[in-house]
């Protein structure tokens, strides 16, 4: 039997393993919930964010507001428009969509079409066709390259996949456009629209290597076998706290706030055999 006090690096460390992973009952329901305070602050979060950036670049501090929006872009797709996706906020399903659709766009991103995507990925990867997680079988260069274009490459995708969606990503891609469109024009009144704009591209630069490229294995015969796991104070420091890829891929239904919880309950339950 594994040690149960330290998980391995990755658990495709462990020799010829047998799973017998619990479920969400049984880790406890209470997972799923959260507190009305942490669901209005991961709501407002990405308008404090931009509002703060705002403020900076007004005042000339330009290397903490270009940090805050790639930090932002981060935030928002490992975690916010994250669980807005995934409809983990306990939110109607109308409000649900209306802040997803929102705050990517303010990203710069679809709503729409990360859901698209983001499921596609849950029940694709590895598979050559899951565009969301491909970086994992590319090389460090590779991933860089593609994610210049990853978020573009996700608008086609979903348009030619979906019917249903299609008026819904379109309709926020047009969004998108007239924000850079805007942020041109604004150009001879001030240049803080277009470094918003450049800064937000430079962040979803760095999505697939973060949540693919690092963190995913294509090789691995089982979600357990796919994740590498991080896990130390300092690492978790430096990415939010974004470091439980393997628990949300077991159990999608949870949101962010409680991943930490979900994986303290996982490795005290979990039994791994040969």
């Amino acid at each position: 039997m594994m040690d149960q006090t330290k998980i391995p690096t990755t658990l495709s460390d462990v020799d010829s393993p047998h799973y017998d992973l619990p479920s969400l009952s049984d880790l406890g329901e209470d997972l799923l919930v959260i507190t009305p305070v942490q669901r209005v602050m991961t709501l407002i979060m990405p308008f404090v964010c931009v509002g703060l950036y705002i403020l900076l670049a007004s005042f000339g501090v330009w290397p903490i507001a270009v940090a805050v929006l790639v930090y932002l872009s981060f935030i928002t797709y490992g975690s916010t428009s994250h669980d807005l996706v995934h409809r983990n906020l306990g939110l109607s399903r109308s409000i649900n969509d209306f802040f997803l659709s929102l705050i990517e766009l303010m990203m710069l991103r679809s709503g729409h079409a990360y859901r698209l995507a983001h499921f596609y990925h849950h029940d694709r990867f590895p598979q050559d066709d899951d565009i969301e997680g491909a970086a994992a079988k590319h090389t460090l260069w590779h991933t860089f390259i593609d994610g210049m274009t990853l978020q573009f490459r996700i608008y086609v995708w979903a348009i030619q996949r979906t019917k249903h969606y299609r008026r819904y990503v379109v309709l926020e891609l047009i969004g998108c456009l007239l924000i850079v469109v805007l942020a041109i024009a604004l150009l001879p009144i001030t240049v803080i629209p277009i470094v918003y704009v450049l800064s937000i591209l430079l962040g979803s630069w760095f999505i697939p290597l973060i949540t693919s490229y690092i963190s995913r294995v294509s090789q691995g015969k089982h979600s357990i076998e796919r994740t590498r796991l991080f896990r130390g104070t300092m690492v978790s420091i430096i990415v939010s706290d974004h470091l439980y890829q393997l628990e949300h891929h077991l159990y999608p239904s949870v949101p962010h706030h409680n991943w930490p919880h979900s994986v303290q309950r996982v490795v005290a339950m979990c039994r791994w055999s040969s």
